[in-house]
């Protein structure tokens, strides 16, 4: 395992242009060591940059998912520092690496807090940082998080393109997805299947989605020419959805802070959320939740 470490590491320092994405990979397969170790190499070597805050910033995430709190929040308090002086006079969307590092520090901080029971400051600080990034592209992270924390049990807020309070008595599933999407992709046989299997009991499926300036390949895009490749994708992937309204607008993205596609979000027949999920769900969950609206 040692060797293997080593071996690791000298390879990364032989060109730190995948660091990111190596960390990464490292947390995500549970090897938060092997990451840690990576990071601070790479930090030795290159110093404070971009890079390296999203890579710590990875780093706090692993350790949040093994509820090492403290350790966690050091770390993004870490990547934050680092990033923000990487930052200086420049505009936070102005590098790829900077948005990922701010914003994941936001959001570890505010997780290890409500992971601790402060569910309550954590959500102000949320809404302190807000206030600050709302112009930059945190904007949806950050009130995805505020989300997590505070909307079931709320009212839902309104969409654009679809009337919700129309809907009243009816218990509503908003599926929130993205052309580029490959886990929306694979939802959508679980989202039928749900409402195949409910719509005869009032069941009503809305799937908004927005643009994002590009189509296939990353190639940038005017809207008109992204809106006939959406009904491209549409047609291919999304045809046992095919009666679903999919209102288009970034402001339905963020008032429902879906940074994460897909996001699922199910009100109930009064208006108000019941169940907040930023990814992927599998369909027994999603039934079960379904069930409870139904009852």
């Amino acid at each position: 395992m040692l060797r293997a470490v080593a071996v690791l590491l000298l390879a990364a320092a032989a060109s730190w242009a995948g660091l990111v994405d190596q960390v990464n990979g490292l947390v995500v397969t549970g090897n938060l060591s092997t990451a840690e170790r990576l990071v601070r190499a790479a930090q030795a070597q290159l110093g404070g940059t971009p890079e390296v805050a999203a890579a710590l910033s990875w780093v706090a995430r692993g350790a949040l998912s093994a509820r090492e709190f403290a350790k966690a929040d050091a770390y993004a308090t870490e990547s934050r520092t680092t990033a923000l002086k990487a930052l200086g006079i420049r505009r936070l969307d102005s590098d790829p690496y900077l948005p990922i590092a701010v914003g994941a520090s936001i959001e570890v901080h505010a997780l290890a807090l409500a992971g601790q029971g402060d569910t309550a400051e954590a959500v102000t600080f949320l809404r302190d940082q807000l206030k600050t990034w709302g112009t930059t592209s945190l904007r949806e992270r950050i009130q995805k998080n505020i989300n997590l924390l505070s909307l079931e049990g709320k009212p839902a807020p309104p969409l654009e393109g679809a009337n919700l309070a129309a809907l009243r008595g009816h218990p509503v599933l908003l599926f929130f997805w993205a052309h580029w999407c490959p886990d929306c992709k694979a939802d959508v046989p679980i989202i039928a299947d749900v409402v195949k299997r409910f719509g005869p009991q009032g069941l009503t499926l809305i799937g908004p989605t927005r643009l994002y300036g590009y189509v296939a390949g990353g190639d940038p895009a005017p809207p008109e020419i992204e809106k006939q490749y959406i009904q491209q994708v549409r047609e291919r992937y999304y045809a046992p959805l095919s009666s679903m309204p999919a209102p288009l607008s970034a402001a339905n993205f963020a008032a429902y802070g879906a940074s994460t596609t897909p996001t699922i979000v199910l009100v109930d027949r009064a208006g108000v959320v019941r169940y907040y999920h930023p990814g992927a769900v599998t369909e027994a969950e999603l039934a079960d939740r379904v069930q409870t609206l139904l009852r």
